[in-house]
């Protein structure tokens, strides 16, 4: 019959495929008890209650048990609270409410994403960013959409490859005044990405933490379609991060986007708005079309409790543009959707969290000097 001391060595063994860590050292192991029969029971804590590794864990830790020594394996799982979480992505290196490092000195992180593919996420993403810079602030786009990856020609960036600085950083590329990353930097061009969870997981905390961000008001995360492994990831990555939620008016497209909205909402991120894209289309002669319904956005918004921060109408310009790879909102800023997406990046800065100067008491007021000669000392 194993000690409790022998269980939990042999469970050193359990590596989270995603920490790249011993669960022992990661404190994830949150009691053994050891019965006479040779019975053990192993509580082990998650960092979610929906964790997608959690049939490895129940695999590998009644493995190493039963190779110590036990007749039964017993394993149950229970959540980390807050407190223990801080203290994990402390002993991780990450401690705070962003990642240290390359994103020490980025203000505020915006995740655009929705549940569906084909809604405008992409080209939002790039023409929010050009009004953000436009409007004198530090912006960075990392597009996260890794099976998707679009935002290097919506900005006009092509096969470019990013170089590495003195202190092996990846540097970001420069477009239309923005800082710029993609995974389609790293690939031959139009070439798939074929990864699985682990790999996405890596290379999106390399982008966060190995890329020279610098000093940033804003960065702008382009998410891919639905509420998989990439947004997970960066939700746990980006605690505070806010999400802004792109949807479509007709209702099947709204239905579908609240189901990311709810995904934010399991890890307790802030929703900044929502924006409708594809807003109705009008002709030259000035007749509207509402080619997909109408009040989608509006209706979603109010159900989660949020601002609607545009309605984007549907032009022929804002497609032509992202294809060119100037965004809209430079190459022709009078134009309808032009206008509205300078109102969402507008809506965003807003309800962006403002630092206030500490004041100060003011320091008090100096005596008045005595009036008269003064008085020889005796």
């Amino acid at each position: 019959m194993p000690s409790n001391d022998e269980v939990r060595e042999a469970l050193r063994v359990v590596i989270d495929p995603e920490l790249r860590r011993s669960i022992v050292d990661l404190g994830m192991v949150r009691s053994i008890e050891v019965f006479d029969n040779g019975k053990v029971e192993v509580v082990v804590s998650l960092t979610t209650a929906g964790c997608p590794i959690r049939n490895h864990f129940q695999t590998a830790v009644a493995k190493a048990a039963q190779e110590a020594g036990a007749t039964k394996v017993s394993v149950a799982f229970d959540v980390l609270s807050d407190t223990e979480k801080g203290a994990l992505q402390k002993k991780l290196g990450r401690g705070g409410s962003l990642p240290t490092g390359a994103l020490a000195q980025v203000q505020n992180v915006i995740c655009v994403g929705s549940g569906k593919g084909g809604v405008g996420k992409s080209t939002l993403t790039a023409n929010l960013a050009a009004a953000l810079a436009a409007d004198g602030k530090r912006v960075g786009v990392l597009d996260a959409d890794v099976w998707g990856y679009s935002i290097p020609r919506m900005l006009g960036l092509g096969a470019q490859r990013p170089k590495v600085s003195a202190e092996r950083k990846i540097l970001p590329l420069d477009a239309h005044s923005t800082s710029v990353m993609s995974i389609g930097f790293f690939v031959e061009e139009d070439s798939p990405v074929v990864w699985r969870g682990p790999m996405l997981h890596k290379a999106l905390t390399q982008f966060l933490e190995d890329v020279a961000w610098g000093e940033q008001d804003y960065l702008l995360i382009d998410l891919p379609p639905g509420t998989g492994d990439v947004s997970m990831t960066l939700s746990q990555l980006l605690p505070q991060s806010r999400f802004v939620i792109v949807t479509t008016p007709q209702p099947a497209a709204q239905k579908v986007a609240r189901r990311a909205a709810e995904m934010a909402g399991k890890f307790k991120l802030e929703i900044a708005g929502v924006i409708e894209n594809m807003a109705g289309f009008t002709t030259p002669g000035g007749e509207r079309f509402p080619i997909f319904g109408e009040g989608g956005g509006q209706l979603l918004a109010d159900e989660l409790d949020v601002p609607l921060l545009a309605k984007v109408p549907l032009t022929m310009p804002l497609r032509e543009q992202a294809d060119a790879g100037t965004p809209l909102v430079l190459a022709d800023p009078d134009d309808p959707a032009a206008q509205a997406i300078r109102q969402a990046a507008s809506g965003l800065v807003a309800s962006s969290p403002v630092e206030l100067p500490v004041m100060q008491a003011p320091a008090p007021a100096a005596a008045p000097k005595p009036a008269g000669a003064s008085l020889p000392m005796a």
